[in-house]
């Protein structure tokens, strides 16, 4: 460029476990995850401006994502952070702005653990005209890259905002570099845990004639004018598969292609576990799987499109979880998909069995095993449903069987085809299957007697709950100790915002002093739905909480922090017609930071040694990890911040524990307790709210509140042992050491985890 340019000098200084092999070299050891470098620039972060950064980065099986963290007076963390992307060699050529007012800046090149090699970081400051020149080309490219895809698969960005909005395209833009990183570690992930060992086939085969029962599995494959190459491609896919005991069971849907059945035929002569049936007229899907089911002699039945691709463990994994469970009816596994070159990219690892989720997509989809003499019962695949004929399936079976005898294995054993006119690509390839999605959830709804209807939102379905003609009172309790503002912000955002009228409010004062608090409590006394308690005792979560709930009139109780505010009007709707379902203990909303990002979408066990937010610190816009940010989904557990619960549930488990948990951790006990009493607990983005955390009590920043912190913490794991070391609805593939559903970065074969890929003989 021939614009005027400033080089800035950085010196890097390394902390955090981070050790030189040869800091001339710039080669380093990151004994931790998210190694950092303090970056002494000079006068870099003197004053705001567009900087262009460039380094070169090799990290050696380590995630690629870096970030840039900005100390703005308050410490670092994840919400002033900068990502910076790379291409797939690791190189960084990115445009970036500082604000004013940085006082440090802190460089983390990876998020986990392992070696590195990077270049010097060189700042360049440049002009706005060379920062926009920069950002428009870059985004222009990417558009031009996917021009193919529909608006809503690149996110809503058009060309249009190349002049609009152009800040809006380039973090789109950057997010697609992200995706790349990922795709580049997922590959990193697939080395280290999903490539089979020469030990591994042998366990594997020594295994297999110890199993007890040897089921025959029959793969259900509808054929119609397949391109040859993936066609070959899923064929030889099921030929090696180590498994023996299968049948291909092939339906050719009167393909025009004559070469389709010379290719079938060579094949049933190769092996005679392959049988196959002509159609005389094309009938599309439906009735190609019901004619392949027809000549079906297997146990169960496994789906299996005509150009996907099955690893050779497939079928021996479901073979062992039916030996394992001699009652399942359904299985289901991960899934990655696979282009015309091999190359595989974006990993689905699922959570189990999660009714809630599978009503918002189908994530039992691939690879999916069904009980023959089930899915016999039911007359197969139904006509008219074209697109989600699986769906609609699974949707009919688990309306005829226990939730209990539905199992997931967390291993990818479904490689999904990524062409242009496959629904691996993108949903819209084939919008009829959306609808039919949509009609199958309907009817399955209609069918079991449940008041609700589904629509499609976008990134999967919402299913809306009706509420009952005469609405339940609902007793919102919010614990309050001062900070009127904020309290005046969430009551404010309460009257103003909430569509649902049959509500009250309790505020339990705990010991305020400030007038002009007290003031506003008083005038909270006028409106005939508030009133206000005084709670004149140290300060005890649990015990507020609890002794405000033997007080409200209300059959269904609403846990609101003091520091939430309201964003949608229908939220408490939204939360009334999940927890009157009578299945469903507690129910949890949305809450955002300030900023606009995710503070909560769920908790998830296990994470940083106890439990984590979902998605926290990910733009509240996006969907998240597969949708699920944006999708209502059972969990193990949600937030009391905005947590619904009917009043006879909260008393049947004893509320919440005021002895044991007095601030932290009291939330995610209770829906266990909530959990282990039968009750499914969801959370649903469609009731979004702020919060603006920790305002009123502050951080756990005193000797004391920090040796209360570490017993609340040692009496959960005590209590609670191994059941918030997996949750099971994350996956043991995922990571634990950050909320962003990111790949977990230790080796899962490890039987710490409970799946090991070489499974040891006589364990099943």
């Amino acid at each position: 460029m021939l614009l005027p340019r400033q080089f800035q000098s950085v010196i890097l200084m390394p902390d955090n476990d981070v050790e030189a092999i040869s800091a001339e070299n710039g080669d380093y050891n990151a004994k931790v995850n998210h190694p950092c470098f303090q970056i002494n620039a000079g006068s870099t972060h003197q004053s705001a401006g567009w900087f262009y950064l460039e380094v070169a980065l090799v990290r050696h099986g380590g995630n690629r994502i870096a970030k840039l963290y900005l100390d703005l007076g308050h410490g670092y963390s994840e919400q002033d952070s900068i990502f910076i992307p790379s291409n797939r060699r690791g190189s960084i050529s990115e445009v970036i702005y500082l604000p004013r007012g940085i006082k440090n800046i802190r460089w983390s090149p990876m998020e986990t653990s392992g070696r590195f090699t990077q270049s010097a970081l060189i700042f360049h400051r440049i002009t706005g005209i060379e920062s926009y020149c920069r950002r428009f080309w870059r985004t222009w490219s990417d558009l031009w890259k996917h021009r193919h895809l529909t608006l809503q698969a690149r996110g809503g960005i058009s060309w249009l905002h190349l002049i609009d909005n152009l800040p809006a395209a380039y973090a789109w833009s950057a997010n697609l570099r992200r995706i790349n990183s990922s795709t580049i570690d997922y590959h990193a992930f697939i080395k280290r845990n999903d490539a089979l060992s020469s030990e591994d086939l042998r366990a594997i085969e020594s295994h297999i004639p110890q199993l007890p029962q040897k089921p025959v599995l029959s793969i259900i494959m509808p054929v119609y004018n397949p391109p040859v190459d993936f066609f070959i491609t899923a064929l030889d896919s099921v030929l090696t598969q180590y498994y023996p005991y299968w049948e291909l069971c092939i339906a050719d849907d009167a393909s025009t292609d004559s070469c389709v059945k010379e290719l079938i035929n060579a094949y049933v002569q190769k092996d005679n576990r392959i049988k196959v049936t002509y159609r005389s007229e094309n009938g599309h899907i439906s009735a190609a799987s019901n004619s392949a089911l027809a000549i079906a002699t297997g146990e169960f039945i496994v789906l299996m499109d005509q150009d996907d691709v099955i690893p050779p463990h497939a079928l021996y994994h479901i073979a062992v979880e039916i030996n394992r469970h001699p009652d399942v009816a359904l299985i289901y596994s991960d899934e990655d998909k696979i282009d015309e070159y091999g190359y595989r990219s974006d990993p689905y690892f699922k959570s189990d069995w999660n009714p809630d989720l599978f009503y918002s997509q189908n994530m039992f989809s691939h690879l999916g095993a069904y009980r023959t003499s089930l899915v016999r019962e039911l007359d197969g695949f139904r006509l008219g449903l074209e697109g989600s004929q699986d769906y609609d399936l699974a949707l009919r079976c688990i309306a005829c069987t226990n939730s209990s005898t539905i199992k997931h294995i967390p291993r990818i054993l479904y490689h999904w085809r990524i062409h242009l006119e496959s629904t691996a690509s993108s949903s819209n390839a084939k919008p009829y299957a959306i609808i039919a999605g949509k009609n199958a959830i309907n009817e399955h709804l209609e069918c079991q007697g449940i008041q609700g209807k589904a629509d499609f939102v976008g990134h999967g379905y919402r299913v809306l709950y009706c509420l009952p003609a005469i609405l339940p009172l609902v007793s919102l309790i919010i614990p309050t100790r001062d900070q009127v503002e904020v309290l005046k912000k969430c009551i404010e955002s309460i009257q103003a915002k909430t569509d649902y009228p049959n509500y009250e409010v309790l505020v339990l004062d705990n010991q305020s002093q400030d007038e002009s608090t007290l003031a506003y409590l008083a005038s909270l006394t006028h409106d005939r739905r508030f009133s206000v308690i005084k709670y004149d005792a140290p300060f005890n979560y649990s015990a507020i909480n609890n002794y405000a709930v033997k007080l409200a009139r209300g059959e269904i109780i609403g846990l609101v922090n003091n520091d939430i505010e309201v964003i949608n009007s229908d939220w408490l709707s939204e939360m009334v017609s999940h927890v009157l379902r009578p299945e469903i203990g507690a129910v949890g909303a949305k809450l955002l930071y300030g900023n606009g990002k995710i503070q909560h979408a769920g908790v998830i066990l296990g994470m940083g040694g106890l439990a984590g937010h979902a998605h926290k610190f990910t733009n509240g816009l996006e969907s998240g990890y597969f949708g699920r940010s944006n999708l209502t989904q059972t969990l193990s557990a949600v937030t009391a911040a905005c947590l619904l619960v009917r009043k006879e549930v909260y008393e049947q488990v004893g509320g919440l524990d005021e002895k044991n948990l007095t601030v932290a951790f009291n939330d995610v006990d209770f829906c266990l307790k909530v959990r282990e009493a039968g009750y499914r607990n969801i959370y649903t983005p469609y009731a979004t709210l702020y919060h603006h955390e920790s305002i009123s009590r502050g951080q756990e920043n005193s000797p004391e509140k920090q040796a209360r912190f570490l017993s609340e913490v040692t009496f959960m794991q005590k209590k609670w042992g191994d059941k918030i070391k997996v949750d099971p609805y994350y996956n043991p593939n995922l990571t634990l050491t950050a909320e962003d559903f990111s790949l977990a970065n230790h080796d899962v074969k490890s039987p710490h985890h409970g799946y090991p890929l070489s499974v040891v003989s006589g364990e099943w």
